[in-house]
C-alpha cells in the first residue's frame, strides 16, 4: 500500500464547488498578524532587557522598567484577545451550513 501524504487528504478532504478564499487576502492576514507577533516579541524582548539590567544593578530607572513590563503586558493581552477572535470566527464558519 503507498503511503498517504498529508496533502493528499487534504486534497480528498476538500468540497467540490466550494470557492476557495482569495489568497490576497489571506496573505494580507497573515502579513498583518505575522507583524503583530513580531511586534510582540520585540515588546517581551525590550521588557526582558529592562529587567536584567535592573538585576545587574546597571544605571536604568524603576519607572521606565516598570513602564516597559506594563506595556508587554498590554500587548500580549491585546494578541490574545485577537486569538481568541481569530479562533471564535474560525468556530463559527465550521458551524456554518454550506
Amino acid at each position: 500500500m503507498p503511503p498517504v501524504s498529508i496533502s493528499s487528504v487534504y486534497r480528498a478532504s476538500e468540497p467540490q464547488g466550494v470557492p476557495k478564499p482569495a489568497s490576497a487576502s489571506l496573505q494580507s492576514v497573515t502579513k498583518t498578524f505575522e507583524e503583530m507577533l513580531n511586534s510582540l516579541n520585540e515588546s517581551q524582548l525590550k521588557a526582558d532587557d529592562l529587567v536584567q539590567k535592573l538585576a545587574l544593578g546597571e544605571n536604568v530607572d524603576l519607572h521606565t522598567v516598570m513602564i516597559g513590563l506594563e506595556e508587554n503586558d498590554v500587548n500580549f493581552r491585546v494578541a490574545l484577545a485577537i486569538r481568541d477572535k481569530l479562533v471564535e470566527a474560525y468556530h463559527e464558519i465550521m458551524r456554518m451550513q454550506v
